[in-house]
């Protein structure tokens, strides 16, 4: 599967999620540590939001501080929609082409960085799933090319602390993809 379309498809799937989000939700706890439903979001959001001036060849210092805090405002719901859907006409529009993107750590390729905003789309769509009751499936095709990519990153992403301890799959591949991003599949929000 080309990047583009690994990148709308769980940018689709993520926003089919954050639709279904109840009012009484934002304020859930997720099986991010700390975080909370609108927590949760408000890091997708900005991750969309920095997707456009990346992919426009613009350097984290250029952006600046314009994405920090609050993102999602009083209507998270349709800012979401907003910052996913310029996120992926962006790349839709470079990853054919290519190229470089600027990242905090350095320079990366524009089709890794893709794969980087894929999976956080894929995983943080079970996150939010979970925390909200909603459906925790997610699409086998998505979690395959996820799996295939992320076995030969999850150890750079340990070490850098984007990650937590591999937790204990459960035999099948969503969620030995989940246990290698730290999450047990059997999580639950405790009410």
């Amino acid at each position: 599967m080309d990047v583009a379309t690994l990148h709308r498809r769980t940018v689709e799937d993520w926003e089919s999620r954050v639709a279904a989000v109840g009012d009484d939700d934002w304020d859930r706890p997720t099986p991010c540590t700390g975080w909370s439903v609108r927590d949760l979001v408000n890091h997708v959001v900005g991750e969309e939001l920095w997707a456009v001036p990346l992919l426009d060849g613009r350097t984290i210092a250029e952006v600046g501080d314009l994405f920090d805090g609050d993102v999602l405002g009083a209507a998270p719901r349709e800012t979401s929609h907003d910052a996913a859907d310029a996120a992926a006409r962006a790349v839709d529009d470079h990853a054919p082409q290519g190229g470089v993107v600027h990242l905090s750590y350095g320079d990366e390729r524009v089709e890794e960085y893709v794969r980087q905003l894929a999976a956080d789309h894929l995983v943080h769509g079970w996150d939010l799933s979970v925390a909200t009751g909603g459906d925790p499936r997610l699409d086998p095709e998505l979690v395959a090319e996820v799996a295939t990519w992320f076995a030969d990153h999850e150890e750079a992403y340990r070490a850098g602390g984007a990650i937590g301890p591999h937790a204990s799959g459960h035999g099948d591949a969503q969620s030995e993809l989940l246990a290698a991003f730290g999450r047990d599949s059997w999580w639950a929000a405790t009410p």
